[in-house]
């Protein structure tokens, strides 16, 4: 069975391929296929924008793979839940900037009130147009500056009290345990495998 992955953010690639690394299909990726959707991620909802991204791409391709897709951000309490679905479009510029705004925002709020979650929903298009959905969240603080470097996105901002250190700050193959991704694709796993076993039948 092949399994299109539809991100072209490296960051996503690179987690997606240890994450499904245990199932027993090709993964591919739009970019080494030459894919070029436009989908507007505008949905109110991360399922929404996830879904649409899973069906744009499953059309792209006649039905015939396939598709995971998902959508993923931060909700900070203090600030209502922003950014949310809007994390990706938070502030204008790199993912330095985006982080920049955050810590602005959140200039004085002190520690207790300083709770947030990554959120992750995947939605997997299986052959015949049937939409899966599975989610992961990961609960942590923001911290009050950047540390690590690894990961993307919020990572080095994201705190976990148990373990003591930023999303940034952690080893990948521990990330890839406890992660908001990881966890939807824990979600998912299930469903995957129900559907590899189909196609190698």
């Amino acid at each position: 069975m092949e399994l299109l992955v539809a991100t072209n953010n490296p960051g996503k690639e690179r987690e997606f391929r240890a994450l499904l690394a245990e199932l027993p299909v090709r993964l591919r990726f739009p970019a080494e296929l030459g894919l070029q959707v436009e989908v507007a991620e505008d949905g109110p909802t991360y399922a929404d924008n996830a879904r649409l991204k899973a069906q744009a791409y499953a059309r792209a391709l006649g039905g015939e793979m396939v598709v995971l897709a998902d959508d993923s951000g931060l909700e900070v309490d203090a600030l209502g839940g922003a950014p949310g679905v809007r994390s990706a479009r938070y502030a204008l510029g790199s993912d330095a900037d985006r982080l920049t705004q955050l810590l602005r925002h959140m200039e004085g709020v002190p520690p207790e009130r300083r709770t947030a979650r990554f959120r992750c929903v995947i939605a997997i298009v299986a052959p015949g147009g049937r939409v899966h959905m599975a989610e992961g969240i990961c609960e942590g603080v923001i911290a009050t500056g950047p540390a690590g470097s690894g990961g993307f996105g919020y990572d080095p901002v994201f705190y976990i009290p148990e373990l003591g250190c930023t999303m940034a700050e952690l080893p990948a193959e521990v990330k890839n345990q406890i992660s908001h991704r990881a966890r939807a694709v824990q979600a998912a796993l299930p469903l995957l495998r129900r559907l590899s076993l189909i196609a190698n039948r």
